[in-house]
């Protein structure tokens, strides 16, 4: 969509000195001296801009939708509405503002970051800045836009999909949206794809397990001992997740091991795929204070009762997890251990999640 075709561009709807102006002179400060209604001159101004933006380079389309109008366009102290000369131009930014660029940040793929705490007051002028926010973006080559809404901005949301965004992800204090540009099949990164579980396999010098009865489990689980386990927070190390998620159900302290093993799944919940990371972590209190909102029950277990319950020994996928646990015990079985590392890549600390025994090792030491 042109940026001209957002408002009325028919000649009868300029008025006569904007038009004379722009014959004449062809010059942004000619439209903005007309005598003319409000209305008149906002809708002629808008044509105008539209007009200027086919005929600048990129550089200076930045400049134009981030200048004050009175430097952008050559003229000193606009008068105000009482002839004075002082901050009258703020009158006529005030006019044209609705239809400028969305501000927003250029990414490292060819692409822009709508800025979400910069975005027009009201849904007219949300509306006109986003259409002519997309034709300056599709002018100038750029590839996928990603417009994020906060919740106090919700009302935007059907204006956007109109225009053509699409729905990417959504969290509780806000929704984004994205618009692939070019006519080709978008290369955006798709919305989270997985989410992360953590169960903890918690195990005291009389070998017996840490075991918690959920309040709300499926019929298959019904007055079971279970492992601890939850879901990993955003920003969360799987090691450090665990320690927490058996804390809160049962309050116990613990000290991470190492994971022992991980599931993948898929078409889990809401269609997601999971990955559930099994820690061994060593207790260091054994007092039980149940989080009541969540867990029946907790106690602990004697590991050769835990493993002959019969959800265990009649799921393969549970008993195989207790055989590694058991040949972790047994130190026949190491387990991998979270490392910090930085990578060139990203110039960012990662952790790196390995074996670090030697194979002579079997007490799955890691090297002094």
């Amino acid at each position: 969509m042109e940026i001209s075709s957002l408002v009325d561009t028919a000649p009868g709807s300029l008025c006569p000195t904007v038009a004379a102006g722009r014959r004449r002179a062809g010059g942004a400060a000619s439209f903005l001296n007309c005598a003319c209604s409000a209305r008149d001159c906002r809708v002629s101004a808008s044509y105008s801009i539209g007009r200027m933006l086919s005929g600048v380079r990129s550089a200076a389309r930045k400049k134009l939708f981030r200048s004050e109008p009175a430097d952008l366009l050559g003229i000193g102290n606009w008068p105000d509405s009482a002839g004075t000369g002082t901050g009258g131009h703020q009158h006529w930014w005030t006019a044209l503002e609705n239809n400028f660029v969305l501000e927003a940040s250029e990414d490292e793929y060819g692409g822009v970051v709508v800025d979400a705490d910069r975005l027009p007051a009201g849904n007219d002028a949300f509306a006109r800045s986003l259409a002519a926010s997309l034709s300056y973006w599709k002018s100038v080559g750029k590839k996928g836009v990603w417009l994020k809404l906060p919740a106090d901005r919700a009302e935007f949301v059907p204006l956007a999909v109109k225009e053509g965004f699409k729905y990417h992800h959504a969290e509780e204090a806000y929704v984004m949206l994205t618009y692939w540009i070019p006519d080709e099949p978008s290369m955006l990164p798709a919305n989270a794809s997985h989410q992360v579980g953590v169960g903890g396999f918690v195990i005291n010098d009389q070998m017996e397990v840490l075991v918690v009865q959920e309040k709300y489990c499926g019929s298959s689980l019904d007055g079971a001992w279970k492992l601890p386990t939850g879901f990993i927070h955003a920003s969360e190390e799987i090691y450090t997740g665990a320690i927490r998620e058996v804390k809160e159900e049962t309050g116990v302290d613990t000290e991470f091991v190492d994971v022992v093993a991980f599931r993948h799944a898929h078409n889990v919940a809401f269609q997601k795929s999971d990955l559930f990371f099994i820690c061994m972590l060593r207790p260091v209190s054994n007092e039980i204070k149940i989080d009541e909102t969540e867990i029946q029950a907790a106690k602990w277990m004697p590991l050769e009762e835990f493993v002959k319950q019969p959800f265990i020994q009649e799921d393969h996928m549970f008993q195989k997890i207790m055989d590694i646990c058991i040949q972790r015990l047994r130190k026949c079985y190491c387990g991998l251990m979270p490392h910090h590392v930085v990578s060139k890549f990203d110039d960012r600390t990662s952790t790196l999640y390995y074996n670090v025994a030697e194979p002579e090792d079997v007490n799955c030491r890691p090297p002094e």
